[in-house]
């Protein structure tokens, strides 16, 4: 079971640093969306709709850069998942809380991506 999880979060980062909105729109559930707290520097809570994540991908505005990927933590309880991330990319450093369910084609699909993205110190 962790395996296929492993695999959707792995999709879910590659899509991201690929600009791969065909791989995302397999592993993002229908209901998906980004929450983040002080986004890029930003006051407040910001939340991003499936739709819209994607658009920016497309676009440009966020991926495109490859990032390491580290899997700090699986927690599953049997039809939802929990994993903590830490990324790091040239720019950014991301911790990365995912919402996972098992979903009914029998998939596992991302619902929550809640995110703290900082930008690198530049020297």
């Amino acid at each position: 079971m962790t395996d296929k999880i492993k695999q959707a979060i792995t999709d879910f980062v590659k899509g991201g640093d690929n600009s791969d909105t065909k791989l995302l729109d397999k592993v993002l559930h229908k209901d998906f969306r980004v929450t983040s707290n002080h986004f890029m520097g930003t006051p407040g809570v910001t939340i991003i709709e499936r739709e819209k994540y994607l658009a920016n991908v497309r676009d440009g505005v966020f991926g495109g850069l490859p990032r390491i990927m580290t899997i700090e933590n699986i927690d599953v309880s049997e039809t939802i998942a929990s994993v903590k991330l830490r990324l790091e990319s040239a720019e950014n450093h991301f911790i990365s809380y995912n919402t996972l369910v098992l979903d009914t084609d029998n998939e596992w699909k991302i619902i929550n991506n809640l995110a703290v993205v900082s930008q690198k110190a530049r020297l």
